[in-house]
């Protein structure tokens, strides 16, 4: 099996091969003897150099026909399961959508001082980026002004990287430094974030370290607004790169999970409350799990300030399971890429009665469907996938499952 970087579904096209492994070769189409009626040329001007898209060359429809037939094809291939019904495809925005992103940072002298963006493909050089349309156009037009503020830093040797979260309020940007600043540096951070609008954050050890610089004081939400919900964080905490496609997947997770009143669901990985407060606003007993302490203060917070009623509590999944909080109803559950194969295999077999599954890796989440249809006695009622990272390979998908005989 070959894997061709280029080239589109019913192109003929001469390849050549870059890569060989044991189950595939992966190569690049050198040339194409005719174009598939879903290619176009892609947007931005880096593409091809730069690694942070792979597939700009292909319209949104062929994009997205391809992640759902990757989904089926692991379920089929990996899970030996099928489902009984493919749910719509979650479409949103293509460009503008990246809400977070880790900026590489280095000084190369001989491309003219330092370059700021994602890494080209298939290296470890950062492309010299002038422009991204994937990432919202106030932070794409920041670039420059970003290349020239760490040029003027005595430690602009020593700035690895920049992560940038965007908020519904504010854009907050996380600045990775290896060396302690001088009091330039910090005047030149100050007048940046004022003279651009932005929140600057500091970073001078590990992610623990990082806090607000300019200004002092920095407050980050995006809302579900068809929940009535501001979803409070951090620019160093995990969520959605994606906000738009976020609301559109959490409703329809809510709806496939239809939480009522009386019932008890465990939102497992539930980190700041992007699902539990949803659901628990529907008026279900909500109880989410999570291994980070951090997350799980910052769930509470939020749960608070929604005045939503709530339980979150800090939990190894992978060691300890489930069986210390009793029994649940439902449960919601969007693990890391390496799945959820432990928790699955020890679920009871008279609870719960409904999963819906939300998964960022087709090949885990195909596994763990095997085991909770062949082994647990479910049924595998719904899937779809949501396209969350637009010009990407990843894909990320949507779950249904339901105990035979369950509701």
């Amino acid at each position: 099996m070959v894997f061709v970087e280029g080239a589109l579904p019913g192109e003929d096209a001469e390849v050549r091969i870059f890569r060989q492994g044991r189950k595939f070769d992966v190569g690049t189409a050198a040339a194409l003897s005719h174009h598939s009626p879903g290619r176009r040329e892609p947007r931005c001007p880096h593409f091809g150099v730069c690694g942070g898209c792979a597939t700009q060359h292909a319209d949104e429809r062929t994009q997205m026909a391809a992640k759902q037939r990757w989904l089926e094809d692991c379920l089929e291939r990996i899970g030996k399961v099928k489902p009984e019904t493919l749910l719509p495809i979650v479409y949103g925005e293509e460009w503008g959508y990246r809400h977070r992103a880790r900026l590489s940072v280095r000084r190369v002298e001989k491309k003219g001082g330092v370059l700021v963006g994602f890494r080209e493909r298939r290296s470890t050089y950062i492309a010299d980026m002038r422009e991204c349309p994937v990432l919202p156009d106030a932070v794409s037009r920041l670039l420059p002004h970003l290349r020239l503020l760490i040029e003027s830093l005595s430690v602009r040797e020593r700035v690895p990287q920049i992560e940038v979260a965007v908020g519904d309020n504010a854009i907050a940007l996380v600045f990775r430094h290896l060396l302690p600043l001088t009091p330039e540096d910090q005047n030149a951070f100050s007048e940046f974030a004022e003279k651009h609008g932005v929140h600057v954050w500091l970073q001078p050890g590990g992610p623990d370290s990082a806090h607000p610089f300019a200004p002092k004081e920095s407050d980050l939400y995006y809302a579900l607004p068809e929940f009535g919900l501001k979803v409070h964080f951090r620019p160093t905490d995990f969520t959605q790169v994606n906000a738009a496609v976020n609301r559109i997947l959490v409703s329809k997770a809510v709806q496939l999970l239809d939480p009522k009143p009386g019932e008890r669901i465990g939102d497992l990985f539930c980190g700041i409350g992007n699902f539990s407060l949803p659901l628990a606003k529907r008026g279900a007993e909500v109880i989410g799990l999570e291994g980070s302490r951090d997350l799980v203060e910052r769930a509470r917070t939020n749960a608070l300030a929604n005045g939503v009623v709530a339980q979150f509590e800090v939990a190894d999944l992978f060691k300890q399971g489930l069986a210390p909080f009793g029994r649940f109803d439902k449960l919601l559950l969007d693990p890391p890429r390496e799945g959820a194969v432990e928790i699955v295999t020890a679920l009871p077999r008279d609870w719960p009665r409904r999963i819906v599954y939300v998964s960022c890796d087709p090949a885990t989440l195909a596994r763990d469907a095997g085991v909770l249809v062949h082994t647990q006695g479910f049924r595998l009622a719904a899937a779809g996938v949501a396209n969350m990272f637009p010009h990407t390979a990843h894909v990320e998908g949507i779950t249904l499952f339901e105990r035979e005989g369950g509701p």
